[in-house]
Protein backbone atom coordinates (compact mmCIF):
# COMPACT_ATOMS: atom_id res chain seq x y z
CA UNK A 1 0.00 0.00 0.00
CA UNK A 2 0.98 3.32 -0.87
CA UNK A 3 1.19 4.59 2.77
CA UNK A 4 1.67 8.70 1.49
CA UNK A 5 -1.51 8.15 -0.62
CA UNK A 6 -3.68 6.65 2.11
CA UNK A 7 -3.32 9.57 4.05
CA UNK A 8 -4.05 11.95 1.26
CA UNK A 9 -7.07 9.97 0.42
CA UNK A 10 -8.30 9.72 4.26
CA UNK A 11 -7.62 13.56 4.74
CA UNK A 12 -9.47 14.35 2.16
CA UNK A 13 -12.37 12.01 2.62
CA UNK A 14 -12.51 13.67 6.56
CA UNK A 15 -12.07 17.10 5.02
CA UNK A 16 -15.01 16.54 2.84
CA UNK A 17 -17.63 15.21 5.41
CA UNK A 18 -16.55 18.37 7.73
CA UNK A 19 -16.91 20.92 5.19
CA UNK A 20 -20.46 19.53 3.66
CA UNK A 21 -21.40 18.67 7.26
CA UNK A 22 -20.84 22.10 8.44
CA UNK A 23 -22.01 23.82 5.09
CA UNK A 24 -25.15 21.69 5.34
CA UNK A 25 -25.70 21.69 9.37
CA UNK A 26 -24.92 24.80 10.51
CA UNK A 27 -27.76 26.84 8.83
CA UNK A 28 -29.61 24.27 9.39
CA UNK A 29 -30.06 22.20 12.77
CA UNK A 30 -28.71 18.60 14.20
CA UNK A 31 -32.25 17.42 13.42
CA UNK A 32 -32.27 18.24 9.86
CA UNK A 33 -32.71 14.40 9.08
CA UNK A 34 -32.73 15.01 4.92
CA UNK A 35 -28.99 16.22 5.61
CA UNK A 36 -28.11 12.91 7.41
CA UNK A 37 -29.78 10.59 5.19
CA UNK A 38 -27.66 12.70 2.49
CA UNK A 39 -24.30 12.75 4.75
CA UNK A 40 -24.62 9.22 4.78
CA UNK A 41 -25.38 7.69 0.80
CA UNK A 42 -22.82 10.10 -0.29
CA UNK A 43 -19.80 9.55 2.10
CA UNK A 44 -20.34 5.89 2.91
CA UNK A 45 -20.15 4.24 -0.35
CA UNK A 46 -17.32 7.21 -1.30
CA UNK A 47 -15.23 5.78 2.01
CA UNK A 48 -15.36 1.88 0.26
CA UNK A 49 -15.14 3.29 -3.58
CA UNK A 50 -12.19 5.03 -2.46
CA UNK A 51 -10.66 1.71 -0.14
CA UNK A 52 -11.20 -0.29 -3.09
CA UNK A 53 -9.67 1.47 -5.71
CA UNK A 54 -6.16 1.92 -2.82
CA UNK A 55 -6.06 -2.00 -3.66
CA UNK A 56 -7.54 -2.26 -6.73
CA UNK A 57 -5.93 0.86 -8.67
CA UNK A 58 -3.97 3.01 -6.78
CA UNK A 59 -2.83 5.12 -9.63
CA UNK A 60 -6.84 5.67 -10.08
CA UNK A 61 -7.47 7.20 -7.07
CA UNK A 62 -4.27 9.61 -7.04
CA UNK A 63 -5.80 10.82 -10.45
CA UNK A 64 -9.44 11.56 -8.73
CA UNK A 65 -7.36 13.16 -5.64
CA UNK A 66 -5.84 15.33 -8.21
CA UNK A 67 -8.47 18.39 -9.09
CA UNK A 68 -5.98 21.00 -9.13
CA UNK A 69 -7.10 22.52 -13.16
CA UNK A 70 -4.14 24.53 -15.04
CA UNK A 71 -6.37 25.91 -17.98
CA UNK A 72 -7.53 29.39 -16.45
CA UNK A 73 -11.00 28.48 -18.34
CA UNK A 74 -11.31 25.73 -16.34
CA UNK A 75 -10.37 26.72 -12.97
CA UNK A 76 -12.70 28.90 -13.44
CA UNK A 77 -15.76 26.41 -14.29
CA UNK A 78 -14.52 24.47 -11.25
CA UNK A 79 -14.63 27.23 -8.99
CA UNK A 80 -17.68 28.69 -9.81
CA UNK A 81 -19.13 24.45 -9.07
CA UNK A 82 -17.71 25.50 -5.52
CA UNK A 83 -19.76 28.43 -5.47
CA UNK A 84 -22.82 26.22 -6.56
CA UNK A 85 -21.90 23.80 -3.78
CA UNK A 86 -21.58 26.47 -1.00
CA UNK A 87 -24.99 28.14 -1.78
CA UNK A 88 -26.95 25.59 -2.71
CA UNK A 89 -26.03 23.57 0.74
CA UNK A 90 -26.27 26.75 2.17
CA UNK A 91 -29.73 27.59 1.29
CA UNK A 92 -30.91 23.70 2.03
CA UNK A 93 -29.64 24.09 5.68
CA UNK A 94 -31.90 27.79 5.68
CA UNK A 95 -34.68 26.00 4.21
CA UNK A 96 -35.49 23.45 6.84
CA UNK A 97 -34.73 26.05 9.85
CA UNK A 98 -37.19 28.06 8.66
CA UNK A 99 -39.56 25.98 6.66
CA UNK A 100 -39.44 27.96 3.31
CA UNK A 101 -40.84 25.08 0.88
CA UNK A 102 -39.77 21.14 1.86
CA UNK A 103 -39.95 18.68 -0.46
CA UNK A 104 -42.61 16.20 -0.06
CA UNK A 105 -40.85 12.49 1.12
CA UNK A 106 -41.87 11.09 -1.82
CA UNK A 107 -39.53 13.47 -4.31
CA UNK A 108 -37.08 13.03 -1.28
CA UNK A 109 -37.15 8.69 -2.10
CA UNK A 110 -37.12 9.09 -5.91
CA UNK A 111 -34.34 11.81 -5.59
CA UNK A 112 -32.30 9.27 -3.13
CA UNK A 113 -33.06 6.12 -5.48
CA UNK A 114 -31.68 8.31 -8.64
CA UNK A 115 -28.72 9.46 -6.89
CA UNK A 116 -27.77 5.15 -5.71
CA UNK A 117 -28.26 4.34 -9.49
CA UNK A 118 -26.15 7.07 -10.49
CA UNK A 119 -23.42 6.08 -8.17
CA UNK A 120 -23.40 2.91 -9.68
CA UNK A 121 -22.89 4.25 -12.99
CA UNK A 122 -20.23 6.78 -11.72
CA UNK A 123 -18.53 3.14 -10.26
CA UNK A 124 -19.16 1.47 -13.98
CA UNK A 125 -16.83 4.51 -15.68
CA UNK A 126 -14.35 4.44 -13.63
CA UNK A 127 -14.20 0.88 -13.90
CA UNK A 128 -14.45 1.51 -17.94
CA UNK A 129 -11.65 4.23 -18.07
CA UNK A 130 -8.70 4.31 -15.71
CA UNK A 131 -7.42 7.34 -17.75
CA UNK A 132 -9.81 9.58 -15.71
CA UNK A 133 -8.70 12.56 -14.40
CA UNK A 134 -10.74 15.28 -12.62
CA UNK A 135 -8.36 17.72 -14.40
CA UNK A 136 -8.41 17.64 -18.25
CA UNK A 137 -5.53 16.25 -19.78
CA UNK A 138 -4.04 13.83 -22.47
CA UNK A 139 -1.92 11.29 -20.47
CA UNK A 140 0.49 8.95 -21.79
CA UNK A 141 -0.34 5.90 -23.71
CA UNK A 142 -4.08 6.83 -23.17
CA UNK A 143 -6.47 5.09 -25.54
CA UNK A 144 -10.06 6.16 -26.70
CA UNK A 145 -12.17 3.93 -24.72
CA UNK A 146 -15.37 2.94 -27.34
CA UNK A 147 -16.92 0.08 -25.12
CA UNK A 148 -19.45 -0.32 -22.60
CA UNK A 149 -21.53 3.16 -21.28
CA UNK A 150 -18.76 4.95 -23.89
CA UNK A 151 -20.20 3.24 -26.85
CA UNK A 152 -23.42 5.17 -26.10
CA UNK A 153 -22.21 8.56 -25.28
CA UNK A 154 -18.86 10.19 -25.43
CA UNK A 155 -18.89 11.88 -21.79
CA UNK A 156 -20.68 9.71 -19.75
CA UNK A 157 -18.88 10.71 -16.50
CA UNK A 158 -20.41 14.10 -16.86
CA UNK A 159 -23.82 12.79 -17.46
CA UNK A 160 -23.90 10.90 -14.51
CA UNK A 161 -22.66 13.63 -12.56
CA UNK A 162 -25.28 15.91 -13.46
CA UNK A 163 -27.25 13.37 -12.42
CA UNK A 164 -25.94 12.90 -9.09
CA UNK A 165 -25.95 16.58 -8.15
CA UNK A 166 -29.38 17.67 -9.35
CA UNK A 167 -30.48 14.52 -6.96
CA UNK A 168 -28.31 16.48 -4.24
CA UNK A 169 -30.48 19.57 -3.50
CA UNK A 170 -33.62 16.90 -3.70
CA UNK A 171 -32.67 14.73 -1.17
CA UNK A 172 -31.60 17.72 0.51
CA UNK A 173 -35.59 18.74 0.59
CA UNK A 174 -35.09 21.76 -0.92
CA UNK A 175 -36.37 23.12 -4.67
CA UNK A 176 -34.19 26.64 -4.23
CA UNK A 177 -31.23 24.66 -4.09
CA UNK A 178 -32.40 22.51 -6.91
CA UNK A 179 -32.71 25.95 -8.99
CA UNK A 180 -29.08 26.53 -8.24
CA UNK A 181 -28.02 23.46 -8.95
CA UNK A 182 -29.14 23.67 -12.32
CA UNK A 183 -26.22 25.60 -13.36
CA UNK A 184 -24.04 22.91 -13.10
CA UNK A 185 -25.47 21.41 -16.64
CA UNK A 186 -24.23 24.83 -18.24
CA UNK A 187 -20.86 24.52 -16.56
CA UNK A 188 -20.47 20.87 -18.05
CA UNK A 189 -21.38 22.23 -21.81
CA UNK A 190 -18.49 25.31 -21.10
CA UNK A 191 -16.18 22.34 -20.22
CA UNK A 192 -17.21 20.04 -22.63
CA UNK A 193 -16.51 21.90 -25.40
CA UNK A 194 -12.62 22.94 -24.80
CA UNK A 195 -12.28 19.01 -23.10
CA UNK A 196 -13.21 17.67 -26.80
CA UNK A 197 -11.18 20.28 -28.72
CA UNK A 198 -8.16 18.85 -26.65
CA UNK A 199 -8.97 15.40 -27.21
CA UNK A 200 -9.40 16.16 -30.99
CA UNK A 201 -5.81 17.81 -31.05
CA UNK A 202 -3.68 15.40 -28.68
CA UNK A 203 -5.83 11.85 -28.46
CA UNK A 204 -4.81 9.52 -31.48
CA UNK A 205 -8.45 7.69 -32.84
CA UNK A 206 -10.48 10.64 -31.23
CA UNK A 207 -12.33 12.12 -34.58
CA UNK A 208 -12.97 8.63 -35.75
CA UNK A 209 -14.63 7.98 -32.02
CA UNK A 210 -17.05 10.83 -32.71
CA UNK A 211 -18.27 9.68 -36.00
CA UNK A 212 -19.31 6.71 -34.33
CA UNK A 213 -20.47 7.96 -31.51
CA UNK A 214 -22.42 11.06 -32.00
CA UNK A 215 -24.03 11.88 -28.70
CA UNK A 216 -21.91 14.06 -25.96
CA UNK A 217 -24.18 12.92 -23.00
CA UNK A 218 -27.99 12.33 -23.89
CA UNK A 219 -28.46 9.35 -26.44
CA UNK A 220 -30.66 10.75 -29.35
CA UNK A 221 -30.70 14.63 -28.18
CA UNK A 222 -26.97 16.12 -27.11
Amino acid sequence: MNQKLFVQAIAKFCLGVLVVGLFVFVPGTISFWNGWLFMGILFVPMFFAGVVMMFKNPELLRKRLQAKETQKEQSLVVKLSGVMFIVGFLIAGLNFRFGWHTLPKGVVIGATAVFLIAYLLYAEVLRENTYLSRTIEVQEEQKVIDTGLYGIVRHPMYGVTILLFLAMPLILGSIYSFLIFLVYPLLISVRLKKEEELLEKELAGYREYKEKVKYRLIPFIW
